[in-house]
Formats: structure tokens, sequence, C-alpha cells
């Protein structure tokens, strides 16, 4: 049953289009929209940023390195869409970058960018701003909104419920319909508990998209 309370909880919701665990969060997030007053904020965090400058690399395998390397080209495609068309844009066009990223596993597809940007009604030629550093401190500003209260060990994705930010959840598959809603009011819960850090398991699965 769809929740139609007028009043909605914003959600801010940082990503990284490259995050196989943000996009399924993310897919979970837009269906408790269906069953609970709450509205997605897509806001962009970037995976290269936290793991080669704020983490300094440490850790990092050359495989994993080169991955973070080219991770920087879609998140500033996506903060170039949101100086273009404003931060709205970010929810369909995340939709769009993350069906073909993960849906239809075309990571190394070169024509995702301008296929997502022209489904989202968006000029293809933001795609450029991949290679640019243009609007790396808008990123970096974005990051920092949520990891100066989140922290540096963790990743993606990150959401503030009611002023507390959260690591997580980290679920696959996406609950659907009212399993997404219990699992929110389970959040709303950790999140209004004063002093609650961590909750974790190991996974013992790969991601599931469907």
């Amino acid at each position: 049953m769809i929740n139609e309370q007028p009043d909605r909880e914003i959600v801010p919701f940082w990503f990284d289009p490259l995050c196989p665990w943000a996009w399924i969060t993310s897919r979970w997030l837009l269906e408790v929209e269906l069953v609970r007053p709450v509205r997605a904020d897509w806001r962009i965090m970037s995976l290269a940023y936290l793991n080669l400058d704020q983490r300094e690399g440490k850790g990092l395998s050359d495989d994993y390195r080169e991955l973070m390397t080219k991770a920087w080209g879609l998140v500033r495609v996506c903060a170039a869409a949101s100086e273009h068309g404003g931060r709205g844009v970010l929810g369909p066009l995340y939709t769009a970058l993350g069906t073909r990223l993960h849906n239809q596993r075309r990571r190394d597809d070169p024509t995702v960018v301008t296929e997502a940007l022209a489904e989202t009604g968006l000029p293809a030629s933001l795609a450029a701003a991949a290679m640019s550093t243009e609007f790396d401190q808008l990123i970096k500003d974005s990051h920092h909104e949520a990891f100066d209260e989140v922290g540096l060990d963790v990743g993606t994705p990150v959401l503030r419920i009611s002023g507390t930010t959260l690591f997580g959840p980290v679920v696959t598959p996406a609950p659907r319909g009212e399993a997404a809603g219990r699992l929110w009011d389970g959040l709303v819960m950790v999140a209004g508990t004063d002093g609650f850090f961590e909750l974790k398991r190991s996974r013992d699965r790969k991601a599931t998209f469907e």
C-alpha cells in the first residue's frame, strides 16, 4: 500500500555510480518511497577521492587502484550534470547510469555515459567532464558533507536519517514492498539510538541486481 502522507522525510543518499552495493541500496530506497513517507535526496561522493586521497591508497591492489582512477570519470559527469540542471537531475541520471553499469553489466562500454545523458535529456557535451578536473571541488564538497560525519573507515552507500549519518544498509537483493519498509523502520530505530555505531556480518554472496 502506498503511503500518501504529504509530509515526507528527506533522506540524503550519497553514491558513487560505480559501486554495485550503493546501486542495490538506492533501488531499495526507491521501494521505501512507495511504502513510507520518505523521499531520496541524491548526492554524490567519490570512491576515488576516498581511497586514493583521503586514505592515501593504503592497502589497495594495483587493479583496484586502476579502477579507482577510472571511477573519477563517472562521478565527474554526475557533478557536471548537477551544475547544468540542478541536483534534481542526479536521481534520473543515476538510474540511467546504474541500469547500464550494473543490471546490464556494461562497465567497460564507453557509450554508457552518452546513452545515460540522452535518456535523461542532458546534453552529450557533459560527457567531456569525465576527463576534466573542473568539478572536482564540487564533488569533494558533497563528499565531505557525508564523510566528515560518518568517518573514513566506511564506503558507500551512505545515508542520513533524521540527522544521523550512517553507512549502509548493505543488502542483496534489494528488498521490495513492505519488506523494504520494514528494513527502513529498523534503520530509523537504529539511527535514533544514541551511541549506536555498528552492526555487521561478513558478506556470503555476490551483489544481485534483479
